[in-house]
């Protein structure tokens, strides 16, 4: 994997994103998806005992005895504010909280991902076309305008109408609308939800697709494409 040259800052927010090699599928179904976030889920915390793949191999009350232990002590390479997950890329907003956080959890999800991707689809070689890019978010203008950058992605590439954008099982936004579907405990949307008065006019500012558009500019420098 490269090596990655800038210095990510603690306590400082970034866009986080990369895609597949070629824009090649990444995801290719629910049980794909379903294995990445736990990988995120597992990964954030910085005093992992083992690799996510010999976790599953514990009995079931030593594994679940670990990963209650693990929550409860809380100590974290970096928070999610949002994320989405598209079939050919994904999108973090990251908030990182240890010295080199986001580049330890962002080398154990991707390696731990493409050893569980390449052995289910019995393929070999790389997955992702880098080690991942991140920009820095350095106003509060621009992080509102980024999460919603992200949680539009499926909207924008056709795959759910705007009016369904919530129930998009791979993105935060359901999380942030406070859907009962969802049960990501991995995700804090009250860090972006406590510039807003509730969940209805944060969902009221990502879907006005009108004011998306005019200041998507402001954004553009923190956006994949």
């Amino acid at each position: 994997m490269p090596y990655r040259n800038e210095v990510l800052a603690p306590e400082q927010i970034y866009h986080i994103f990369n895609r597949g090699v070629a824009s090649l599928p990444i995801f290719l179904n629910s049980k794909s998806h379903s294995r990445f976030l736990d990988l995120v889920d597992y990964y954030r915390f910085s005093n992992t005992p083992c690799s996510f793949s010999r976790l599953l191999n514990l009995p079931k009350e030593e594994r679940e005895s670990l990963l209650t232990r693990l929550k409860k002590e809380s100590a974290l390479h970096i928070e999610v504010l949002a994320y989405c997950l598209m079939p050919n890329h994904f999108h973090f907003l990251l908030k990182q909280v240890t010295d080199n956080g986001i580049s330890t959890f962002m080398r154990n999800l991707q390696n731990s991902y493409v050893k569980y991707f390449n052995i289910k689809n019995e393929r070999v070689g790389p997955l992702f076309q880098s080690m991942f890019k991140a920009v820095r978010v350095e106003t509060d203008e621009q992080l509102l305008h980024v999460s919603r950058y992200i949680h539009l992605n499926p909207s924008t590439a056709y795959i759910v109408e705007p009016e369904n954008l919530e129930d998009y099982r791979w993105s935060s936004y359901g999380i942030y609308l406070n859907k009962d579907f969802i049960d990501q405990s991995f995700v804090n949307p009250e860090f972006i939800l406590d510039f807003f008065k509730g969940e209805k006019e944060y969902g009221k500012f990502v879907i006005d697709q009108a004011e998306y558009q005019r200041e998507l500019d402001k954004i553009k420098h923190l956006v994949l494409e």
